[in-house]
């Protein structure tokens, strides 16, 4: 099986081609080989490639800077991903699509499920809705995994930034009236990883179970200032000095930003476990092996 994974440079499409090599050839491609941001060639790679599945973890995620690049924003999270579906679907290819708690207004406290209405606050989390509407719309074997508040011990991330400033300062000010769940991406590779290696006919007809949309998040739920907490209490029992003394909780209001951020981005994982018998781990049990790798890291490069 030729499985074509986009975004290798991310996260999330990193980890996603080392898992995946395991249940056929891996094809990695990143914006240089497949350039969502010009949607108008993108068939033509495909058909040169002509992958047997597609994983496509590529997004243009720059959430801020997406209000001042709406059509940037579209073209690489709206048109390109359905270009690839209705390739997908003409082809009998499967298509598994990452998007975003971000489609949600982030209204009251329930977990969103996936039949809730989306009513996203940003350019950003529009874009990935116009991206899921248009895959579901392809018609093909499509599966959008919906996550929240990806990171992991590599790249650039909520992890990194706070191990950074706790190294660098003494106060920190976190926002902690944004509620959700802290996911990694090794979590979501291991779901991805555990969805393709079933076969391609069991995913059709999982696919189908599930309307082609799923929530995949670690369980459990945070906000940003519990993350902190935990990152930097986990840094400390693994002998990282900080300097930091205090992690003062604040208002959303009090850290305005050019986007707005969804206040509750709990999302409800029943369809996850029904459907895929997946129940991923809690956020903390997800973030103790980062820790780990991160405070090697720090301790092997004295940064």
């Amino acid at each position: 099986m030729q499985i074509l994974v986009t975004g290798v440079g991310g996260q999330v499409g990193g980890a996603l081609v080392p898992r995946l090599q395991n249940l056929g050839t891996v094809i990695p491609v990143d914006a240089d080989a497949l350039d969502f941001a010009r949607p108008q060639g993108l068939a033509d790679v495909l058909d040169r490639l002509a992958p047997d599945f597609i994983v496509n973890p590529a997004a243009y995620t720059a959430v801020d800077k997406a209000e001042d690049e709406p059509d940037m924003a579209m073209a690489v999270n709206a048109t390109a991903p359905g270009i690839l579906a209705r390739w997908a679907a003409a082809r009998a290819v499967p298509l598994i699509h990452f998007s975003t708690d971000y489609v949600f207004s982030g209204a009251g406290e329930r977990p969103w499920r996936e039949d809730d209405v989306p009513m996203p606050l940003s350019v950003y989390g529009a874009s990935k809705l116009a991206g899921d509407n248009a895959i579901r719309a392809a018609g093909g074997c499509s599966l959008i995994l919906r996550t929240s508040w990806v990171y992991a011990a590599q790249g650039k991330n909520f992890l990194r930034t706070i191990a950074r400033l706790a190294r660098e300062r003494t106060e920190l000010r976190i926002v902690a009236d944004q509620i959700g769940a802290p996911t990694t991406a090794a979590l979501l590779v291991d779901a991805v990883t555990a969805i393709v290696g079933e076969g391609v006919e069991r995913l059709r007809a999982r696919c189908a179970q599930a309307q082609g949309l799923v929530h995949l998040t670690a369980s459990g739920e945070t906000s940003w200032h519990g993350f902190a907490g935990a990152i930097v209490e986990g840094l400390r029992a693994r002998g990282v000095t900080l300097a930091v003394e205090q992690i003062i909780p604040i208002r959303t209001d009090e850290y305005p930003t050019p986007a707005k951020r969804p206040r509750n981005s709990r999302l409800n994982l029943d369809r996850l476990h029904k459907v895929f018998g997946i129940v991923p781990v809690s956020w903390q049990g997800a973030l103790a092996p980062e820790l780990d790798k991160l405070a090697q890291e720090l301790a092997q490069t004295g940064r």
